[in-house]
């Protein structure tokens, strides 16, 4: 019997990491929860304060360890671009019993900075807007998935629902 998973997301704000978010949860029923939603239905007006982001991310936190307790698997549908954070969640799955995947949506730094700057309606129906200097903020700390670190690589480039339904095979 397959344990239950625990999706986690590194890559740029624009890499993909929501589309596929999307596709392995229509694929094997995971739970898909999205910070951007969930921010904008704690904070209808979001100024992502370090602040904010704390209550945000104990709550998701809080709501992961639930589900997973439950035997459901888990899409969390953020940036854990921190090795920190990925531990923290790696705990919490181990707690659960639930193995933890992590998805590494590899996408060329200037095709993500293209997507994610700006302002954009989000499939959510909320805005989202991004500034030049907040995604190079962003991307200029992200931490890659070490080798001891349990990834998968994926293109950003070229997100292929059957390839991803393949690669998680």
């Amino acid at each position: 019997m397959k344990r239950h998973t625990l999706y986690l997301f590194v890559g740029y704000p624009g890499a993909g990491k929501t589309r596929v978010s999307r596709i392995i949860a229509e694929t094997n029923g995971a739970v898909h929860l999205w910070a951007d939603t969930e921010r904008h239905k704690m904070f209808p007006n979001p100024t992502h304060s370090l602040e904010e982001s704390q209550q945000l991310y104990d709550h998701l936190n809080a709501v992961t360890e639930d589900l997973l307790a439950q035997g459901k698997s888990v899409v969390f549908d953020t940036n854990f671009n921190f090795h920190a954070d990925r531990e923290k969640l790696r705990a919490i799955a181990e707690r659960q019993g639930a193995e933890m995947i992590i998805l590494w949506i590899a996408t060329p730094v200037e095709v993500a900075k293209k997507r994610a700057v700006g302002t954009r309606l989000l499939r959510n129906g909320y805005t989202m807007s991004m500034s030049e200097e907040q995604f190079d903020a962003i991307a200029a700390k992200l931490e890659p998935p070490t080798k001891d670190e349990n990834f998968i690589k994926i293109d950003g480039t070229e997100i292929d629902r059957e390839k991803i339904i393949r690669l998680l095979r």
